[in-house]
Order: C-alpha cells, then sequence, then structure tokens
C-alpha cells in the first residue's frame, strides 16, 4: 500500500542518463552560480516587501529577516549537500524522487510550479511598483487603469505582465547569455543597496524603534482583520531570502557540479543575509515603520523622506534596472522545473525538447513567461508572495527530509559537501518552515491546499500513467 501510494524512485543513475534531444548544456561556473544565486535572494523581497514586513511587525520587521534567514540557511546547508549528491535539473523535485517516491517529487513539483511563477510573478509587480514612481516623480502621471488589476480599481497592471514577457524573451535565447548579463544587474543592484545604507544609517533615530515589538511575536488577526505579529511579517519577507533554490535547479548546467554547487549556494545565502539586515535597521530606524509600511517602494521613500531626491531616484532606476535579474533568475528556475517533470514523462514529453540553438527548453520558457505576465497584470503583490512561500516551504521540508533519510538509508555515498549536524539542522530546517507556514493568513494556506488538490488530480490522471520511472517499474515487474 505504502509503495503504491508514494510511487516508484527514480535511481539516482537514472537522473543523469538522458535521450538525445533532452540534455542540458553544461555552460555555468561558479561566479554565474553565486551570481544567479544573489540575483534571485536580493530583489522585491528587500526593495518591496521590506514594506509589507514593517508594516506587520513594525521594527521588528529586523527581527523577522533575521528568523526569516536562519530557517532557510539550515535549509541552504541541506540543498548544497543534496544538490553536490545528485547533480542534475530539477532541485528538491528531483531529490524527492529518488529518495521518497514519485508521489511525493509530483507534490514538491507541482509546489515549485507555484513557487517560482508566483516569484516572479512578485518581483514584476514590485518592479511595476517603483516604475511609476519613478515616472511619477519625474511629473509624468499614467492613466490608472493600466497600472492596477480589478483589485486597485484597474483593468490590468501592464508595466508587470511587459517586464515578464520581456524577460522570457531573454532566457529563450540562450542560459548563457541571460546568467552573464544577471552578474551585471547584480552588481548593479547591491551598489545601490550599499548606497542606500550610507545615507539611511546616519539618520539612525532610537525613537523609532520603540515599541519594538507593537503586534506581538506571534502571527495574529487585528481588530481590523489584518494578520500582523513578527512571525507574520517573516512568513512573507522569507520571499526575500530563497532563491538559492534556484542555484540547485541548475545543476545540470553546471560545468563543475561538485564544487560550484556549493560555493554558490552557500555563498549567496551568506552575502545576502548581511545585506537584508543592514538595510532594515537602516530603513525603520530612520523613518517610522508606519510610513515605510504604507510605501510601494520604501527604500526610495525612505530617501525621499531624508531629503534625498536624487539618491532616491537613483535607487528607483536601480530597482528598475536590476530587479528583473529576480524574474530572470525564477522564471529560469520555474522553466528548469517544468523540463525536468515533462522530462520525466508527468508532463507532455514536448515540453522537455531543448533548443539545438541555445541549449534551453524553448518551448516551455514561452509558456512559463505567459503565465507569469497573467498573474502578474491581474493579482495583489502581498497575495502572491504569500502563496509562492508556501509552495516554496513545502520543498524546504522535502529536501531536509531528503538528506536525514539519505544519511540513514545511504551513508556510505561519498558526500562532496557534508552538511555539519544533519539531523539538528535537518529538523531545524523542518521545524521552521512549518511553524513559518502556520503563520500565513488563513485563506494562503486554502488556496495552497486547492491548487495541490487539483496538482494530484491531474498526477492520477495523466502523470501517473506515463511516467517514465512508473513504466520502468510495470515492465521489470
Amino acid at each position: 500500500m505504502a509503495q503504491f501510494l508514494l510511487g516508484p524512485r527514480k535511481p539516482f543513475a537514472a537522473a543523469a542518463a538522458h535521450r538525445e534531444g533532452e540534455q542540458l548544456r553544461k555552460t555555468l561556473s561558479w561566479p554565474h552560480l553565486i551570481a544567479l544565486g544573489v540575483g534571485a535572494i536580493v530583489g522585491t523581497g528587500i526593495y518591496t516587501l521590506t514594506g509589507v514586513g514593517a508594516d506587520r511587525a513594525g521594527p521588528a520587521v529586523i527581527l523577522a529577516f533575521v528568523i526569516a534567514g536562519a530557517v532557510c540557511a539550515c535549509a541552504a546547508l541541506a540543498y548544497a549537500e543534496l544538490a553536490t549528491l545528485i547533480p542534475t535539473a530539477g532541485s528538491a523535485y528531483t531529490y524527492s524522487y529518488s529518495v521518497m517516491g514519485e508521489t511525493v517529487a509530483w507534490i514538491v513539483g507541482w509546489s515549485l510550479i507555484l513557487e517560482y511563477s508566483l516569484a516572479c510573478s512578485t518581483v514584476a509587480v514590485g518592479w511595476s511598483g517603483y516604475l511609476v514612481g519613478w515616472i511619477e516623480s519625474a511629473g509624468i502621471h499614467l492613466p490608472p487603469i493600466i497600472l492596477g488589476g480589478p483589485h486597485a480599481g484597474g483593468l490590468i497592471n501592464l508595466p508587470a505582465a511587459l517586464v515578464a514577457l520581456a524577460v522570457a524573451g531573454l532566457l529563450m535565447a540562450g542560459t548563457r547569455e541571460s546568467a552573464t548579463l544577471n552578474i551585471v544587474l547584480v552588481v548593479i543592484k547591491l551598489s545601490a543597496l550599499a548606497a542606500f545604507v550610507l545615507l539611511a544609517l546616519p539618520a539612525f533615530n532610537a525613537g523609532n524603534m520603540e515599541p519594538f515589538m507593537p503586534y506581538g511575536f506571534a502571527s495574529g488577526v487585528d481588530a481590523a482583520g489584518k494578520t500582523r505579529g513578527v512571525m507574520a511579517a517573516a512568513a512573507i519577507v522569507f520571499f526575500a531570502f530563497y532563491g538559492f533554490d534556484a542555484v540547485a535547479t541548475s545543476a545540470e548546467e553546471a560545468k563543475n557540479p561538485s564544487r560550484d554547487l556549493k560555493i554558490g549556494i552557500i555563498g549567496s545565502m551568506a552575502v545576502c543575509t548581511l545585506i537584508y539586515i543592514l538595510v532594515a535597521v537602516a530603513a525603520v530606524g530612520a523613518v517610522n515603520h508606519a510610513a515605510v509600511g504604507a510605501s510601494s517602494e520604501p527604500l526610495a521613500f525612505v530617501l525621499r523622506t531624508l531629503h534625498h531626491p536624487f539618491a532616491a531616484w537613483a535607487i528607483a532606476l536601480a530597482a528598475l534596472v536590476a530587479l528583473p535579474s529576480v524574474i530572470l533568475v525564477m522564471m529560469y528556475g520555474q522553466s528548469r522545473i517544468f523540463f525536468v517533470m515533462a522530462r520525466d514523462g508527468l508532463l507532455p514529453r514536448k515540453l522537455s525538447l531543448v533548443s539545438a540553438r541555445t541549449g534551453s527548453p524553448m518551448l516551455i520558457t514561452g509558456l512559463t513567461g505567459l503565465f507569469v505576465a497573467g498573474v502578474a497584470g491581474f493579482f495583489k503583490l502581498d497575495e502572491i508572495a504569500e502563496l509562492a512561500n508556501a509552495g516554496t516551504l513545502l520543498a524546504f521540508i522535502s529536501v531536509a527530509a531528503c538528506m536525514m533519510i539519505l544519511r540513514k538509508r545511504a551513508p556510505e555515498l561519498p558526500r562532496v559537501f557534508a552538511c555539519p549536524q544533519p539531523y539538528v539542522v535537518g529538523t531545524l530546517a523542518i521545524l521552521g518552515c512549518a511553524y513559518l507556514i502556520t503563520s500565513l493568513p488563513t485563506h494562503t494556506i486554502t488556496r495552497f491546499i486547492g491548487w495541490n488538490v487539483i496538482g494530484i488530480l491531474i498526477y492520477f490522471v495523466y502523470g501517473r500513467q506515463r511516467s517514465t520511472a512508473g513504466q520502468a517499474t510495470r515492465a521489470s515487474s
């Protein structure tokens, strides 16, 4: 019965053997991978969700960043061990397939589709907010009907939809070209954030930090019906940290995966955690958290409040130039998850075809771009981010569990990177992610469950009968 429910497991060796035309080209080195990680991590989370977090936790948004970063650090260590042990595309989906079985892998993969596509959409909406603020600061006012979806009284968030389509087009041009451009965009982002800290930190006012936790620590609903508290903020600013898992999805395209993946995953997390804490302290220390929380472009708002109009303009411009790098990395990860699931037969095999010219999956990248543009055009930023976080948290739980199961089942496997204290780190990752899931608003959890119910139905109706591993298992028996 357990075997029927969990489905077949994909042998490690099978993860590296693929048909002609379904193999990704090895084009990425460790600088590309660190830039992919930083490019995904440093983005809307710090440029836009700093304000959302401040609205939910007050000055304690700083503590929310620390908590979310600690949970992600535990998950990152588990990812680093598995990515070097199973260096093929698919990240958490592939690990779950090889360790726990096809059914769990499908649920994780289906959740990753939610994670990456909604993460792209969240960033696109955040980018649109900076674009509108930047244009209006120049005295130009665009018609509201094209600047927000129906929830905001408009028709469509056109800038968000267009940037998603533009990034999809860039990815279709080739992986290495996209990754090289991403390095340039990452340098721009980090320079802008360094400038923000240098300008805002001297204006730090201890009075702005009191009361430090106005809405308490645990997640709860206030009289206005808003979900608030430090953990409520952590559950959404958690979005700001993930991205290192996109490095794991690039394993098959890494030139030297055993070395480059651990550098990319752990290096990007270390750099970004420090940056986030500095920016959060500078923002809520310089300006009252209520004002920061009310802005759709909080960092530029802080600098305008501190009478640095040119710096605010430049920060907004840097966000406009650099935030698409997050969309690029997340959309890259999304297309690779789709690609691997199709290659395994769980989705139509046509989606796994790779372009002979660029070495990337063109069709699935284009379809991903259309889906992301649709979500970004019509939905709210905070709701999209919360739902994306639910998918990510489930994937992190699965990766931590896979790491611990493999330590018991196959301790003899050569581990290029061995997670320190694996059972402690894995347990902390699982408990931390589970607590963050329960801290999400009820409607988000309900939607996430609904998404997975639909996914499970698709799996049993379509994927289970057509999967490559399932067919091999039935043939051998």
